[in-house]
């Protein structure tokens, strides 16, 4: 192919380079080969590199490099760290695929494991916005802090936020409709779309079509989520509807990164609609969940979106907690009653745990956390709900549920309200831990399933009530074992921030509930604002801007 590529030089000899850099490429004659390589960020010291267990690579320095050792066209790569760093622990992210092109785009991100570090925002109560120019990132541009936002991740690894309860561009408190996008390499926020003031009401347009004009209202504690085409969803809330009354939605909405448009999907346009459930099992075009908050979302690998509880409107339009577990299925537009109550404040029916059973059901709650594992299963944790003997208040159950045959298991946990954390050793699992009851914790799934949970407003190692913590727990689904990993076992700890951008064993972020959190694609945990205690010990019941990250 080469030598015929030569062969066309006089005639066509801007169509011959192209040929010639695609069929020659690093290797000439027949073979097409491509480099591998990426960028190293945050190194001090040595790091070795490896590409399929071989061809060592030595950095020293942070930026970009390239293994010496081609790949063959439909060869792979896999990109790992041999020697760390002394002090340091290195993660690969982007770090294995086919070759079917040169690969630029390796990440190698190194720094100190265990430790917590300031990245962002203010470590004083209420700070206001700063939204700068629309669409125009900027290291000054910050969300104002803020608790109940929704949150997502992009295929590029970005970090979303939506609305909320928090403070505005002039520092006046109240529910946004703002979204931001933050990345988290450049440490840069922007404002995407959305008034940076509060209050606004929503502009729907018509259903299904996109519009630059359309907007969701201003809101908290809606839940959203990702497809597999990068459009960020968004599912009902508390805020505003389009004449401006405020109450609970059952809209749901979906926006496009590439368009920058959002469209009105489905669901009513005015708040606090009942519930209309339909035949169990059965989609149906008139089947809609009642207007609520504070719920939970997994999707499956079929793209459908699965739909808990929370706080809102039954069968009957009656308000309170609910416990149905719907679908929605964008491929038809539908969604489907699966199960639960249609009427509020069920109890829970726990079975024995470990056992799975049709009869099994997580009680009536909201301000729950939620995760998906590898397998496909859904987790379901804490909230503010109602236990096994009807009682109502703080949970610390534990659940799995089986999407492909509706069976729930009890897993871990006290099937009654407000038990109190069992710690152990910190960095250590254990048999007996298990984090506190509490209610709007933040959580983070790896690529395993493996969930990181944070916080919330509950108890700690002491029994004291219902206050706002610190602690960051993970959940192996493998071992079913949580271990403490950082931060105090006692409530109401006040954030220690230390130097922005480094990271220190004395950093932690404050106590809070209801913020926002992310893994990065190099397994880190980042968390966001929520409702806390910022460095001087202050609470800000409306909300915090600090981002934070933890490295495992």
């Amino acid at each position: 192919m080469c030598w015929q590529v030569r062969r066309l030089l006089s005639a066509t000899a801007v169509i011959v380079l192209v040929l010639t850099l695609a069929a020659c490429h690093s290797g000439g004659g027949r073979v097409t080969k491509f480099t591998v390589g990426g960028t190293v960020t945050n190194l001090n010291g040595t790091v070795v590199l490896q590409n399929n267990g071989g061809d060592d690579l030595t950095v020293s320095a942070n930026g970009p490099f390239t293994f010496a050792t081609a790949i063959k066209r439909g060869g792979s790569y896999a990109v790992t760290v041999k020697t760390q760093p002394a002090g340091q622990s290195c993660k690969v992210a982007n770090g294995s695929g086919p070759v079917t092109e040169d690969v630029t785009n390796v990440g190698v991100a190194c720094g100190s494991p265990k430790l917590w570090t300031w990245k962002g925002g203010s470590n004083l109560a209420a700070p206001k916005g700063v939204y700068g120019s629309i669409g125009v990132p900027a290291l000054t541009n910050t969300p104002g802090g803020r608790n109940g936002p929704s949150s997502w991740t992009d295929p590029s690894g970005n970090f979303w936020v939506f609305g909320g309860q928090g403070y505005d561009s002039a520092g006046t408190a109240g529910v946004l409709n703002d979204l931001w996008q933050y990345s988290p390499t450049t440490g840069y926020w922007t404002w995407v779309k959305g008034s940076n003031t509060v209050g606004a009401k929503a502009v729907y347009g018509t259903v299904g079509v996109p519009g630059a004009n359309n907007v969701p209202g201003a809101r908290a504690s809606a839940v959203a989520w990702t497809d597999a085409s990068g459009n960020l969803w968004l599912f009902g809330g508390h805020g505003s509807d389009a004449v401006g009354t405020v109450g609970a939605l059952g809209d749901l909405w979906k926006y496009s990164p590439s368009s920058g448009n959002w469209t009105w999907v489905a669901g009513p346009n005015t708040a606090n609609s009942a519930g209309v459930y339909g035949l169990i099992g059965t989609p149906a075009s008139a089947s809609q969940p009642g207007a609520r908050y504070m719920s939970v979302v997994w999707t499956d690998a079929a793209g459908s979106v699965w739909l808990f509880g929370g706080e809102g409107y039954d069968s009957a339009g009656t308000f309170g907690y609910l416990n149905d577990l719907w679908k929605y299925s964008p491929g038809i537009g539908k969604w489907t009653w699966v199960g639960g109550s249609k009427t509020i404040g069920a109890s829970g029916v726990y079975g024995t745990q470990g056992t799975p059973g049709l009869a099994n059901v997580p009680g009536a709650r909201g301000a729950a956390v939620a995760w998906t594992d590898a397998s496909g299963s859904f987790w379901l944790f804490s909230g503010l709900g109602v236990d096994s003997a009807g009682k109502a208040s703080v949970l610390n159950d534990l659940w799995r549920l089986n999407p492909n045959n509706g069976q729930w298991t009890w897993v871990n946990g006290s099937n009654f309200v407000n038990a109190k954390g069992i710690y152990g050793t910190q960095g250590a699992a254990a048999t007996g831990n298990v984090p506190g009851a509490r209610a709007g914790s933040v959580a983070a799934a790896d690529g395993s399933g493996n969930a990181w949970v944070f916080g919330g407003a509950g108890y700690d190692s002491v029994g004291a009530a219902a206050n706002e913590l610190n602690d960051l727990w993970l959940y192996n689904v493998t071992t079913g074992l949580w271990t403490w990993v950082s931060g105090s076992n006692l409530s109401m700890a006040k954030g220690v921030y230390g130097t922005l951008g480094t990271p220190s064993a004395s950093t932690h972020p404050g106590a809070r509930d209801s913020g926002s959190a992310w893994l990065d694609g190099y397994g880190n945990f980042w968390l966001f604002g929520g409702a806390g205690y910022d460095s001087a010990g202050a609470y800000d019941p409306v909300g915090l801007n600090d981002v934070f990250q933890y490295m495992p």
